[in-house]
């Protein structure tokens, strides 16, 4: 009998300093950076996002994330037999985020690794996790996505400080007998590398190069939508569906113009569409998991609904899973 994979709890945790525009605005004017909120939601939709407190790590902030996600599964630490964190923000250079979280819950033995894929990285982890358990390495894989972007913005530019957060969000993948991810799609094209990227590195113990986030924001734009639906196509052919048959459209919460364009281009109304930018940010590869969360404990994702998740961010990486709830 074929083996396959399917979720059975999400979870996600939010630091709690929460900051408005209003309170970024107050931030940005101590570094002489103008702006407001009418121009941050005018162009990004965002309306307020979470910063961790000094001292707190991916790790601290996926941990809870994880707790979350193992209590709405019914499962115990002790049962994961893989864990793999999606992070662009690791708490060291090494070792793993995802080997500092699997002690953090109290567990050792099982695989423990980290998948670097910027905002599409919660995308590529949950495909690898599905391959690991239809290959029978895996039975129960707790696959989470978690940021601290805070710790890489720079603050005298109001194109892209503006748009990030902090947060984690995870899920519990396990074996199953009906099929639970549908289909995925991934892609990556380095040679837009420069578009969307933190071009330091750590080198005779301090940083070099730039350590802050940079990114051309139309360029993204322009790539983000073409790519998006290519990749969302891709995956509903794969899984012999259609946009008709999706119920949710779970995407990366990187900007809502960039959400509304997809929607459209696959003609699903808005109320299909998951929004959590608004009160997020831009949370990278905690984005997806976050939201799919708010979703299935809001009580709009059901048991039973096919969800279509997407991503897409520096690398230039991107791709998407269709899966049944």
């Amino acid at each position: 009998m074929r083996r396959y994979s399917r979720i059975s709890g999400t979870g996600s945790y939010l630091p709690p300093r929460r900051l408005t525009n209003a309170d970024l605005v107050a931030k940005l004017a101590k570094h002489g950076v103008e702006t407001s909120d009418h121009w941050i939601v005018e162009r990004t939709g965002i309306r307020a996002r979470h910063f961790a407190a000094p001292g707190v790590f991916s790790s601290d902030l996926g941990l809870e994330a994880a707790r979350n996600a193992l209590t709405a599964a019914g499962v115990d630490a002790k049962d994961i037999d893989l864990i793999i964190v999606a992070t662009s923000t690791p708490d060291m250079v090494f070792p793993s985020t995802a080997a500092i979280l699997q002690h953090k819950l109290g567990i050792a033995g099982c695989p423990a690794f980290d998948v670097q894929a910027v905002c599409s990285g919660f995308v590529y982890a949950l495909t690898v996790a599905d391959a690991m358990i239809q290959t029978g390495t895996a039975s129960k894989a707790l696959v989470v996505g978690t940021e601290v972007f805070s710790r890489i913005l720079d603050f005298k530019d109001r194109t892209t400080c503006v748009l990030f957060g902090d947060g984690a969000g995870a899920v519990v993948l396990e074996a199953s007998r009906v099929p639970g991810i549908l289909a995925s799609d991934l892609h990556a094209d380095g040679k837009h590398a420069d578009i969307l990227c933190v071009p330091g590195h750590v080198s005779g113990g301090k940083a070099s190069g730039d350590p802050l986030l940079k990114m051309d924001g139309q360029a993204v734009f322009k790539l983000a939508v073409g790519v998006l639906e290519d990749a969302a196509r891709a995956v509903l052919a794969k899984a012999g569906k259609t946009e008709a048959d999706i119920d949710w459209l779970v995407p990366h919460q990187a900007n809502i113009r960039i959400m509304r364009s997809t929607a459209k281009k696959l003609k699903l109304p808005m109320s299909k569409v998951v929004v959590t930018v608004d009160q997020h940010g831009n949370t990278s590869a905690a984005s997806i998991p976050m939201a799919l969360d708010s979703a299935v404990r809001s009580g709009h994702i059901n048991r039973g609904e096919t969800v279509l998740l997407e991503g897409v961010g520096g690398g230039f990486t991107w791709g998407a899973i269709l899966l049944k709830m």
